[in-house]
């Protein structure tokens, strides 16, 4: 399998995965998927958990879905007008009465 890979400067990191997890609104805490909603919210039974994606790991899944939903668009627009260009559009209407 072929690899696509891109290198951003150590100092600048952090700027382009917190750009991604605003501009993706990357939550830092999600639901606790073992939150027992029978007992009362606690430290050991919290509602909310910290985001157990690494900000990297979210960061990475944008991107691909990026990358694959682009080669989506192109690929249904294109696949749209090859069908359109290959419609027989003329059509042949006539007045009987003239």
């Amino acid at each position: 399998m072929a690899q696509f890979t891109i290198e951003i400067a150590d100092a600048d990191v952090n700027r382009v995965l917190g750009a991604l997890a605003a501009n993706y609104n990357r939550p830092d805490q999600v639901s606790n998927p073992n939150f027992d909603s029978a007992q009362e919210p606690s430290e050991s039974n919290p509602e909310m958990i910290d985001n157990p994606e690494t900000i990297a790991q979210f960061g990475n899944r944008v991107v691909r879905n990026f990358l694959a939903e682009n080669v989506k668009a192109y690929e249904v627009r294109l696949a749209k007008q090859q069908a359109a260009d290959a419609l027989n559009t003329d059509v042949s209407i006539s007045d009987p009465a003239v």
